[in-house]
């Protein structure tokens, strides 16, 4: 039985990854580090700033100390909110599944961008009151593949008032990226992966695959879970 559907942001709500690319890029530069397209949608694309920053740095045999991580996350932060202050963009379908489901739903977002960016895009998009729990870069030690973001969120729903607890069998998490498959695998969740970012060959781990959010409704996420 379907109980709950979390959210991953940025790649299926909303349409961002190249301004982060280019963010990444931007900041990661300025350390006199280059990161290519290539490499951004093939290693970084799954992770939250601080993994990306990890993984650039240690790619390149740099050190990175807890305080310098702080700063180029704080960094990207204010670039993306110039980024986006005239231009968000929502993906098609989002609009009308998360208000559709939200009438007989609890819903979550489980993302690893900072939770400043999440509402402001979604107060923005008019859908911030639609989501029951949002879990982000700030709640979790771990991000994605790892599954505690996901958990988290199944926790913040399960403090909501309700008629029983929702178990992680019935839960579906959309996802874009190969981290995000992994991780709601492991944490016992079942996954629809979007090719918003990669292709349907990379996101094969996922218990389904859609092009876009426009093809799901309420009955195709409950069939994932029967």
């Amino acid at each position: 039985m379907l109980g709950a559907v979390i959210f991953d942001f940025n790649g299926i709500i909303v349409d961002d990854e190249p301004i982060h690319f280019k963010l990444f890029q931007k900041v990661l530069g300025e350390e006199g580090i280059v990161l290519t397209e290539e490499a951004y949608y093939a290693r970084y694309l799954g992770f939250d700033d601080r993994g990306a920053f990890e993984t650039g740095f240690l790619e390149h045999d740099r050190p990175l100390s807890a305080v310098k991580l702080q700063e180029l996350i704080e960094r990207k932060a204010r670039y993306y909110q110039d980024a986006i202050r005239n231009h968000v963009s929502i993906f098609p379908g989002v609009q009308r599944l998360v208000t559709d489901l939200a009438t007989d739903l609890p819903l979550a977002v489980a993302s690893g961008a900072l939770r400043q960016e999440i509402e402001t895009i979604l107060l923005t998009a008019g859908l911030l009151s639609s989501f029951k729990a949002i879990v982000s870069a700030e709640d979790v030690t771990r991000g994605k593949p790892e599954p505690e973001i996901f958990i988290k969120a199944l926790g913040v729903l399960n403090t909501q008032p309700k008629d029983a607890p929702i178990s992680a069998p019935e839960c579906v998490v959309i996802e874009d990226s190969k981290e995000g498959i992994r991780g709601a695998r492991r944490a016992g969740m079942k996954c629809l992966a979007v090719t918003n970012s990669h292709g349907p060959e990379l996101l094969s781990e996922a218990h389904a695959v859609v092009k876009s959010l426009e093809e799901v409704d309420l009955p195709f996420l409950q069939a994932l879970c029967l």
